[in-house]
């Protein structure tokens, strides 16, 4: 078998230092070393001050909830038997209260029943943000060499949890819908006829406006991929992990119920949770709602890991929760967001419809903004785009790190930018400046 290795899609190799060979370190840590485009990002943006970041999928500044966090905390001190239970030891799947409304907002958001939905307390796992969750899931079903179908594009931040992990991510067509389920089907068959269906072990979908497309799966696919899955589940079960981080970021439309809620038997989805984008990354709080035959081998690598995720914050989330202090803040962030993509499309629509080629979706949620150019124009960090954007003023990401290593065709002319950092002025500045700089290229 061929090694797997992190391709230049995801990241680029470092020389090693004087003291440390790639002899002395782990297989794990040479599939993930190098340096990651985040980095790549963050030293642009510091050695030039002045520019627009429409790159960074981070959340509004100016929104961060100080007065929820304030009362919340606030209310865990006034009590001090709650006060001192959450700065001591907490168990390692999580707060038992956080959990039980956790469980009851997601039956209610599906509606479901948790007899209906086959789920109980006993699956939710709290973790330290989504992509522990993630993480944890990926190393318990995963073995290097194995297979996980993705959508081509997909989150780049998992796509290199797999390559640390060794994993193969193969990438399945998506349209302005998300992952095709006839392509995931197709994909499926290719597999099976190359004797490798027994490597399959998982498809992820990002199911409410994806990271970078900002599309949503409706309904109809949702049920498909579930039946996929459970129908090639025939000499190991399939796994369809859902990651649902953007949910709450709605801002037109009608929600659509969870993965999760097409699976009944509740055996062959993981849902992925976190309140990083619609609160504050800062908190670090991430749940997951596991298969019943996940829940033991998950907690026995998080216990090995973290020996619980820290305590202090599922309290105060879960105080939030109870307060509803943070449905009052979701809406103040929808809001906020709202206002901003429409800044975005509107600048959009004046400076980058003109440019014949130029395409994008339009988001009903999320923090981004997917963006097709000319064939012929190169987004990539080498080339000719990038650095005249750069000195344009503005930085976005390039689309070519959100496809799967392994994919049928990797366009290089697409570009993802996210409008939750910089203030609306700003997102139109940037927007402007990244049109000056696609004229200069064609």
């Amino acid at each position: 078998m061929t090694e797997p290795t992190a391709t230049a899609h995801v990241r680029k190799r470092l020389v090693p230092c004087r003291e440390c060979s790639e002899s002395d370190l782990s297989q794990r840590a040479r599939w993930a070393g190098g340096e990651t485009l985040a980095t790549s990002l963050m030293a642009k943006a510091l050695a030039n001050p002045d520019l627009v970041s429409l790159a960074a999928g981070f959340i509004d500044q100016d929104t961060l909830p100080v007065e929820p966090t304030r009362r919340a905390m606030e209310a865990i001190w006034s009590n001090p038997v709650r006060a001192r239970a959450a700065l001591q030891y907490g168990t390692t799947i999580g707060h038992l209260p956080l959990r039980k409304i956790l469980m009851e907002r997601l039956l209610a958001a599906d509606g479901q029943t948790a007899r209906r939905m086959n789920v109980s307390t006993d699956q939710i796992v709290v973790t330290a943000g989504s992509n522990e969750l993630l993480y944890l899931v990926s190393d318990t079903i995963l073995d290097p060499g194995d297979i996980v179908l993705c959508a081509a594009p997909s989150y780049f931040v998992f796509l290199g949890t797999l390559a640390n992990l060794g994993v193969r991510a193969v990438g399945v067509e998506a349209d302005e819908q998300g992952i095709v389920p006839e392509a995931v089907e197709e994909e499926l068959e290719r597999r099976r006829a190359a004797r490798e269906l027994h490597r399959v072990k998982a498809i992820y979908v990002i199911s409410y406006y994806d990271n970078p497309s900002s599309v949503t799966v409706p309904a109809e696919r949702r049920a498909a991929l579930v039946d996929i899955a459970k129908r090639y589940s025939n000499g190991n079960r399939i796994r369809v992990i859902e990651d649902t981080a953007y949910r709450e970021l709605r801002y037109w439309g009608e929600d659509v119920p969870s993965i999760r809620s097409f699976d009944p038997e509740g055996n062959t989805v993981v849902m992925a949770g976190s309140f990083s984008k619609s609160f504050s990354p800062g908190v670090r709080v991430g749940w997951g709602v596991l298969p019943p035959d996940l829940v033991e081998p998950v907690l026995s690598q998080k216990g090995n890991i973290d020996f619980g995720s820290p305590n202090f914050s599922q309290y105060l989330v879960w105080t939030l929760l109870e307060q509803s202090l943070f449905d009052d803040h979701v809406a103040t962030v929808r809001e906020g967001y709202r206002r901003k993509i429409a800044a975005t499309l509107e600048a959009a629509d004046e400076f980058l419809a003109p440019i014949d080629g130029v395409e994008w979706i339009h988001p009903t949620g999320g923090l981004y903004v997917w963006l097709r150019l000319p064939e012929s124009v190169d987004t990539g960090l080498s080339g000719p785009l990038f650095d005249r954007a750069v000195r344009e003023g503005v930085l976005y990401v390039p689309g070519v790190y959100c496809y799967p290593t392994e994919s049928p065709r990797v366009p290089k002319n697409m570009i993802r930018l996210s409008f939750g950092v910089p203030c609306r002025d700003d997102i139109r500045r940037g927007i402007e400046a990244l049109a000056r700089a696609i004229h200069q290229v064609l």
